[in-house]
Formats: C-alpha cells, structure tokens, sequence
C-alpha cells in the first residue's frame, strides 16, 4: 500500500527483524490504534456537543452544564488517562524485558538454552569501535551478529554522550561516559541492517552510522576465526 511504503526499509522500526523490534513495533502499533479511536471519540464528542448547542433546545440549565462538564474532567482527565497508562505499562513493560541482558535460560529474553554473545562498544565523535573480547576481534562502524542467538552489547562512550540504536533490532540505549549500559540484540533474519546514533553529538552526528550483518551460524564462525586477534579477554 503506498500509505505504508515509508513503513520498511534498512532503518525502520516499523520492519523488524528481531524479537526485541517486534515487541516495540507491536507496542506502537497497539499505541496508534488507541490513538486513532481517542481522536476519533473526541472529534464525535465535539460535533455532538456543537449540534446540541446549536439551537434553543440545545440550551442547558447552568447546574446541568455544570455537572456534564464534571463528567467530563472525571472521564477525560482521570478516568481515561488511568487507564491509558495502565494499559501502557501491561504492553510495554514485556517489550522492554526483551532488551535486558536476562539468563539465556529466559524464554522470552532470545534463543532458549543459547549463550549471549558479548560485543563490547565504545562510541566517540563520529565513530563506533567494536570488539568481540572474546576472541579479540576488532571492527570500525561494523558489528557482524549471527541469526538466531542474542548478542549482549555493552556500550560506553570515550566523549560525550551518544546512543546506540539499530531499529530493525530493538530499542536504544545510551553510551555515556564513565558508565557501561548494555542491551541485548538479536537477529531472526540474515541481512544488512543500519545503526544510527540517536542523540546529538556534535558536527557530524548525522553521519555516525554503523553496518550491522547479521549472518547465518556457521557463516559467522566461520568469519570470526578468520579475522585477526589483538587479545582476547
């Protein structure tokens, strides 16, 4: 449908390919459909409250008007927005379980019974350096995953603040100074995804972007044991 073609691509968030994106997509999916039915409700509120003040049966006795209007504040200003939050915080807080580093052993934290491989990242003005420590591998602006098992990555930054995002993966998470965070990703599909930092960083924020490769198993045991050591952990 032309209305949704700007709904995939190698950075949309709307195109997952991991459980963690799928979870996020479904919770914004679920968020605009919530959205569109309030808009619509308030919109048919208003037009039935135009049409019954329109004309001279439309007029109210001022106790009337009153207590429609305190109906009003009940509903639409703590009744409605209870239960908006409410409803937010039974769909999201399992999207974002997704997203911890949780024992392998976590059904809904990725691959049942599958050791997270880790990936160290350190960002810094306008670049990613990534290390397996592992095995001692390092790469710039490229993060190579297998399909199918989550992947630990623990991020910190050498300057200022940034934010590691890959939105076909899952959700951001912000590399500060001083300080490691780490989320988990994981791929469900081979392919080229891209990496973006999210949060302003200088000059060239808007070019510090980042390849990720998500490659079958084999194909990427293959690569590590190829690539050179610099010292493992």
């Amino acid at each position: 449908m032309p209305m949704l073609s700007g709904c995939a691509g190698a950075q949309s968030m709307l195109d997952p390919a991991g459980p963690s994106a799928r979870a996020i997509a479904l919770v914004w999916w679920w968020m605009l459909g919530v959205a569109v039915l309030v808009t619509l409700g308030v919109v048919l509120a208003w037009l039935l409250a135009m049409r019954r003040g329109s004309g001279p049966e439309g007029v109210a006795t001022e106790a009337h008007a009153a207590r429609h209007g305190q109906r009003w504040i009940v509903g639409g200003g703590i009744v409605l927005p209870s239960l908006a939050i409410a409803a937010l915080l039974l769909f999201g807080t399992p999207a974002g379980l997704h997203q911890l580093p949780l024992p392998a052993s976590w059904s809904g934290g990725g691959a049942q019974g599958v050791a997270p491989l880790r990936v160290d990242v350190t960002a810094r003005q306008w670049a990613w350096a990534l290390q397996y420590p592992d095995s001692g591998v390092r790469l710039q602006n490229e993060l190579r995953m297998p399909v199918g098992r989550p992947v630990d990555i623990h991020v910190g930054s050498d300057d200022v603040i940034h934010s590691f995002w890959v939105p076909r993966l899952g959700g951001k998470i912000d590399a500060i100074p001083g300080r490691i965070n780490v989320v988990r990703l994981q791929a469900d599909v081979p392919g080229t995804f891209r990496g973006q930092c999210a949060e302003f960083c200088g000059l060239n924020h808007a070019h510090m972007v980042m390849a990720v490769i998500a490659m079958p198993a084999d194909e990427f045991d293959a690569w590590l044991a190829a690539q050179p050591r610099e010292g493992a952990r």
